[in-house]
């Protein structure tokens, strides 16, 4: 219901930069962090994207769920704002055009808390101790929903031969690199057949 006042809102009155994004719980967001090791993730990855979150409506308000230091809720327009040039990439299950059902947000939020105020995992690794932005959000999901987005992959399978990326490694693990960790990556859950755009900027 919500979304869709918020729908005909936008259509009465035309959504244009500035103006909150179209979204419902359970959305996903993309966007190009501005951290230190945004560019490091975008060429190990191929991808544009190195940053994303869950959407979730708080007393009303969308907020995004996110693995930064530690793992926490940001108002969705917070959350734009913080990345490169407020561009950012609305994604939602193919499977559920209008959003999720709330019973399935109602998992989804579950799902999410038990991880809240977790630190951020610098070394991408595959366990619950400490998380990353795109590690939460499929593990929300597929523990919530039984939905996975998008295939695990091992840290061997990225292009680590990049010197930014060889110089990344160097400073989170010395000689020691996890080649054969799964990982998962902002870039393979936005390229998700599961997934379909509903909004951007």
């Amino acid at each position: 219901m919500r979304f869709l006042f918020v729908l005909l809102l936008c259509s009465l009155s035309g959504c244009s930069r500035g103006e909150p994004p179209r979204v419902a719980d359970g959305d996903i967001v993309f966007h190009t962090s501005r951290s230190a090791q945004s560019a490091a993730i975008q060429r190990a990855t191929g991808s544009r994207y190195s940053h994303m979150g869950v959407v979730l409506f708080r007393d009303g308000k969308p907020f995004v769920f996110e693995a930064v230091s530690p793992v926490r809720w940001t108002p969705l327009a917070q959350w734009i704002a913080r990345g490169e040039g407020g561009h950012y990439v609305v994604k939602r299950l193919a499977s559920e055009p209008n959003g999720l059902a709330p019973a399935d947000a109602a998992k989804l939020r579950r799902a999410g808390k038990a991880y809240e105020g977790r630190p951020y995992d610098l070394t991408f690794e595959w366990n619950d101790q400490r998380l990353y932005c795109s590690e939460i959000v499929w593990k929300m999901y597929d523990h919530a929903l039984g939905v996975q987005i998008g295939e695990l992959q091992k840290l061997r399978e990225f292009r680590l031969d990049d010197p930014m990326v060889k110089a990344k490694l160097r400073e989170r693990y010395g000689d020691r690199v996890p080649l054969d960790e799964d990982v998962i990556s902002p870039g393979v859950m936005f390229d998700s057949p599961l997934l379909m755009t509903v909004g951007s900027e």
